[in-house]
């Protein structure tokens, strides 16, 4: 609040508290002249008066029920049990509300500022995040990026896992097949990684995923489902390197800590955030734009080693038809393009 009083105003009991007792004392108050006088009654002697500038003061902002209080700046306190009776005294006395509560008091200057807020946040979100994402990754040393991924690996191996049921010599075959495919390439689309098989539980079913640093998980489910066509395997590990290429493990997770940290100083709390990193990468899908860039990726893998695209469409063909029969595998895999328009696009 801010005073336009230059003659005195009217007066207004109420009561005093001098910060130092829990006694309450009867205290009349005006202003004059930029200050608030206090008048404090006296139980045995003569009244005393105090004086404080206004813009020292802290006043209450007005709201339509309650008791209003007034903040000294020797650490007193005004107390007016009667709202009406002080919106009434502030009013006359010429106290002006600041800015901010006038603001607050206006349900259309309220609603315009949740709409720019709104906005704000939109626009965060879908320029200001990508930016700040991009730049981030620039910085960011290779070696983070590796302990991530580690760590995303080993909550997934506690957790969601278990050790490969392949035999050996199948694993070393797979291996050796993906690099030779790699060999036959140009180096702008190789990318350095590593390969692990491992058991899933059935909500994975088949399935090939990465993480940030370059580690590779293929399920050993995808390898016995595709066991006729081994073309198949290399393509969707294709896939997964353009992931690896393209650093979308890392992106995702600097996009979803970012978002979370903005919903962190909205709502107040974003403790958990660094702890829950892994689980998140555990939890996270990639975006359908992200995935049809691996498809690009793979498309590119498999020509350039002189395997026609087309060798996908059998696994899109055995996916579907095990999503049909599992809502579990539709979800897991909502994530990617319909395969509809990824039949067509390695078609080509």
């Amino acid at each position: 609040m801010t005073s336009l009083q230059h003659e005195p105003s009217a007066r207004l009991r109420l009561v005093y508290f001098d910060g130092r007792s829990a006694r309450a004392q009867s205290a009349e108050i005006w202003l004059e002249q930029g200050l608030l006088h206090v008048l404090v009654a006296a139980n045995d002697g003569a009244p005393s008066q105090r004086q404080y500038p206004c813009k020292a003061i802290q006043w209450p902002e007005r709201q339509r029920h309650g008791e209003r209080q007034v903040q000294l700046p020797d650490g007193g306190l005004l107390s007016c049990a009667e709202s009406q009776a002080w919106d009434s005294w502030a009013q006359s006395s010429g106290l002006l509300d600041s800015a901010l509560v006038r603001w607050m008091q206006s349900w259309r200057r309220v609603g315009l500022s949740l709409l720019l807020l709104l906005a704000l946040l939109t626009s965060a979100w879908r320029w200001g995040i990508p930016l700040a994402t991009q730049a981030t990754m620039t910085l960011l040393p290779a070696a983070v990026e590796q302990d991530l991924g580690g760590r995303a690996l080993a909550y997934f191996d506690r957790h969601l896992l278990q050790a490969s049921r392949l035999d050996a010599a199948k694993q070393l075959e797979l291996s050796q097949r993906f690099e030779r495919l790699l060999a036959a390439s140009p180096a702008d689309l190789q990318a350095p990684y590593r390969l692990h098989f491992r058991q899933a539980n059935k909500a994975f079913g088949p399935n090939a995923f990465a993480l940030p640093g370059g580690d590779i998980v293929m399920t050993d489910a995808l390898v016995e489902l595709m066991a006729d066509e081994p073309n198949a395997v290399l393509g969707v590990l294709a896939h997964e390197l353009g992931h690896v290429r393209h650093r979308h493990g890392l992106r995702m997770t600097i996009q979803a800590s970012m978002a979370a940290a903005l919903a962190g100083l909205i709502v107040g709390d974003y403790s958990a955030l660094l702890a829950g990193l892994p689980a998140l990468l555990a939890q996270q899908s990639y975006s359908r734009d992200f995935e049809r860039q691996a498809d690009e990726h793979a498309r590119s893998l498999l020509r350039k080693a002189g395997i026609s695209p087309k060798v996908m469409l059998p696994f899109f063909e055995r996916l579907e038809k095990m999503q049909g029969l599992d809502d579990e595998l539709s979800i897991a895999f909502s994530s990617h393009p319909a395969n509809e328009e990824r039949r067509r696009f390695f078609a080509q």
